[in-house]
């Protein structure tokens, strides 16, 4: 393995007392912040009967009550903020599809702070001083430009905001500047990659790596895109509730993503019960932040579902590892009492030579679930006889129900038939009326 590259290496490759030091501190403080200066967070603590006195250090985490999406809809704008507004510089925000939108506010330190872990997350990419970094995530409101931009600018990389959209021009970008370096949403990089490819243009682009995030996405998924675009792509995680892309990234070993535990203290629970799971074990993703000023979140549960690693990683760095989410606990379908991620239809349409251009329909007749998932063909399938092609849909509708243990009706459709995102890729359709 080549030498590793680090933008922080003090910290990225602390012992793990100091790492637990500086978590055990910035809790103590963060809880004492907000119970000071959240009505709600301390209407919260109060209702278990937690005082910021009874939290000494990580051993105490235990006691503190969850926080979930809803409190922040419930507190919304201003309920949980833990700093006046004169001293925050600037606010994010989800998408707000489910409900009233969730805001983040952030002051300097705690944009500071997020700059950091993007930084990290390029560099653990490989990224220096020397690239071309493009960014084609959205700016504005989401997370994922902003975030991504400042690290880069951090790393001193040549910094490209290009936001998303207009793809013709994010290719000629790519080839007048010589990008290096492609971030943005992994259904973007998937569009671009098939755009690339169509147009014959992979040898008049330099990309050597590409940082994707802000949805799912498979290994599979990862490989087609590496492949068309030869580069190495990486993931990275984030949520606008902690700060945005940065909370955890791949390095170049690719197993797993390393968390910043000197920003963020990760659990893993079981969803159900809330009870703690040791690492090894799949639950739900709950992060508490412990440097953010304006915004923290104390034991946000992510819906996430994943498992959390702490043996030694080969790239040096000592933050503990989260796997790749394998879905979300609010965004699994239940179909016929069978439990169904998006993710897993796409593992088994890659698998089998399908492109990542699919879309799910899900409806209720009378009172059975049904489940119906159109998928693109290659062009060279789409030039296959009517007969051919139905022999395809049977081969993939016995691929799925063998994978998951169900039925699906498949509807092989033209490609480029399918709606592009350059954005998050709206895969799911749910028609059921199930409250």
């Amino acid at each position: 393995m080549k030498q590793p590259n680090y933008y922080m290496k003090n910290i990225e490759c602390a012992s793990r007392d100091e790492i637990e030091t500086i978590q055990s501190r910035g809790l103590v403080t963060t809880v004492k912040r907000a119970y000071e200066n959240s009505e709600y967070y301390r209407r919260k603590m109060d209702d278990k009967g937690i005082k910021p006195e009874d939290i000494k250090g990580i051993e105490d985490l235990h006691k503190l009550p969850f926080t979930c999406k809803d409190d922040l809809r419930q507190a919304y704008p201003y309920g949980l903020l833990c700093k006046p507004l004169s001293e925050c510089v600037r606010i994010h925000s989800t998408s707000g599809t489910t409900g009233k939108r969730v805001i983040a506010f952030y002051t300097q330190h705690d944009l500071d702070a997020w700059e950091s872990c993007c930084a990290r997350a390029i560099a653990a990419a490989g990224g220096t001083k020397d690239d071309i970094v493009q960014i084609s995530y959205g700016y504005g409101l989401f997370t994922g430009g902003m975030g991504i931009h400042g690290g880069s600018q951090k790393l001193g990389s040549l910094t490209l905001p290009m936001s998303s959209g207009s793809t013709d021009r994010q290719i000629q970008f790519m080839q007048d500047l010589g990008t290096t370096f492609l971030c943005c949403t992994p259904s973007y990089a998937a569009f671009i990659a098939e755009t690339v490819t169509e147009k014959n243009l992979l040898s008049t682009i330099k990309l050597r790596a590409g940082i994707f995030g802000g949805e799912a996405w498979t290994d599979e998924m990862r490989h087609d895109i590496e492949n068309k675009l030869n580069i190495k792509a990486y993931d990275i995680y984030g949520l606008t509730e902690l700060d945005g892309p940065g909370v955890a990234y791949e390095c170049e070993t690719q197993h797993g993503m390393h968390i910043c535990e000197d920003q963020f203290i990760a659990e893993i629970i079981d969803p159900n019960t809330g009870e703690v799971l040791p690492y090894g074990r799949k639950g739900e993703l709950v992060f508490t932040s412990v440097s953010k000023e304006a915004f923290p979140m104390i034991r946000y549960r992510t819906r996430d579902i994943c498992v959390l690693y702490n043996d030694k990683c080969p790239c040096g760095r000592t933050h503990i590892r989260m796997a790749k989410p394998m879905g979300r606990s609010d965004d699994m379908l239940i179909i016929k009492g069978v439990n169904v991620f998006p993710s897993q239809i796409e593992t088994v349409l890659l698998e089998n030579g399908y492109s990542s251009n699919y879309q799910l329909i899900v409806d209720r007749v009378k009172t059975t679930d049904t489940l119906d998932i159109n998928v693109e063909m290659t062009p060279e399938m789409f030039s296959d006889t009517l007969g051919d092609i139905t022999a395809r849909e049977k081969a993939l509708v016995n691929a799925l129900k063998g994978f998951l243990g169900i039925y699906a009706n498949i509807h092989l459709v033209s490609p480029h038939s399918i709606v592009r995102s350059e954005g998050k890729a709206v895969r799911v359709i749910d028609k059921r009326k199930l409250y």
